[in-house]
């Protein structure tokens, strides 16, 4: 199937798109009216317009606003339209809060690129709104909801829901009982994944990532179960109103694997302003409050381990940044990751520490880390 000829203004060509979209979705709706269009501020990945719809179809008269995520031309991050349009389909019958999904439009046949229409939902967006002017008492409460919603979504019955297919893991893990899945596939898989990616927008040596990504092979640990994991997972990817969290955001990322990624990723040391409140609520106050939700063991040298890959993971995509730039595909110049390969080596080092003694202290990991 063909995309949909471009046109000089992306206003118009969302507009034209979206009626088109509707009128595809919903055979017998007519007096389509879209108005209040407006692209907004999004991720380095799409472009986001919130635009409100009405027509009227064989069941009535329909009103709703709504939210469009496009494929954007240069991208950091490559995803699949399809995979999130399914995850968000399975939440609906989930407790975890996220935007109802209406139409996708997978190849880009009416919209120009890949994209996806839900709900728009109340509240705003703030990466650093753990730290913001806030009480403490009300960041500590939300701080607190944030950890309680990852272990809600690790908690999502993905086979039950139908995810086993469209977040299919490779064929040694489907179709067969838990007990027969190999758990370390699942570091392996996801460090695959993104060594992929790095091969392909790598201009230039980098010995200092490949020598990581050789210890990450190396040390690649066993997962304690398979659960829903997000995929980048932090505050920014929220919508928050009145101190509570309306909605997560952002699943283009979320696949089937071990629950340590997003917990990596939130303790993170690089990642500090983003979760974690200085002297209230930081790596061991939220590795507790995990253990405590979900009952699993949480080593720390396999926490260390998603620790590592985090950052060498956040290197990959600063190095796609660079790649689309010299391509002109994006207009924003990053840096080279080199800022991040102190932390990665002072994270390897305290992760072999914990590994010869899992009984050290909290405090004493911590106090090696960056």
């Amino acid at each position: 199937m063909s995309k949909a000829p471009l046109s000089n203004h992306p206003a118009e060509q969302v507009t034209k798109g979206m009626r088109k979209l509707i009128a595809q979705a919903i055979p017998s709706a007519h007096n389509i009216v879209l108005s209040n269009l407006v692209r907004s501020a999004g991720g380095l990945s799409r472009e986001n317009w919130s635009v409100d719809a009405t027509w009227t179809d064989d069941t009535g008269s329909h009103s709703h606003p709504l939210m469009l995520m496009r494929d954007a031309a240069g991208t950091l991050l490559n995803t699949e339209r399809e995979r999130e349009f399914s995850v968000l389909k399975a939440l609906t019958h989930t407790d975890v809060p996220a935007p109802k999904v209406f139409w996708i439009d997978k190849l880009g046949s009416c919209l120009g690129s890949p994209s996806v229409v839900m709900e728009r939902m109340p509240g705003h967006c703030d990466y650093l709104i753990l730290n913001g002017s806030a009480p403490l008492d009300v960041r500590l409460a939300l701080a607190r909801a944030f950890t309680g919603l990852m272990a809600k979504i690790h908690a999502v019955d993905w086979q039950a829901h139908g995810l086993a297919s469209s977040l299919g893991l490779s064929p040694c893990h489907l179709g067969q009982p838990s007990k027969q899945v190999q758990p370390k596939k699942l570091s392996l898989q996801e460090l695959a994944h993104w060594e992929t990616e790095y091969r392909k927008a790598q201009l230039e040596p980098h010995p200092e990532l490949d020598y990581i990504l050789a210890w990450l092979k190396h040390r690649a640990p066993s997962a304690e179960a398979i659960v829903l994991v997000h995929g980048d997972f932090k505050p920014g990817n929220a919508l928050v109103d009145g101190g509570r969290i309306i909605a997560k955001l952002d699943w283009e990322t979320a696949h089937l694997g071990d629950p340590l990624e997003d917990l990596g990723w939130v303790t993170n040391p690089v990642r500090k302003r983003e979760h974690q409140i200085t002297g209230h609520w930081e790596r061991r106050e939220i590795v507790a409050a995990y253990r405590e939700l979900t009952g699993r063991t949480v080593r720390e040298a396999d926490l260390l381990w998603w620790n590592v890959f985090s950052c060498w993971k956040l290197s990959v995509i600063q190095l796609t940044a660079v790649a689309e730039f010299v391509a002109g595909r994006y207009n924003r110049v990053f840096q080279t990751p080199s800022w991040l390969y102190r932390p990665m080596f002072q994270m390897m080092e305290a992760a072999e520490t914990a590994e010869v003694s899992e009984t050290a202290p909290s405090a004493e990991i911590e106090r090696s880390l960056p």
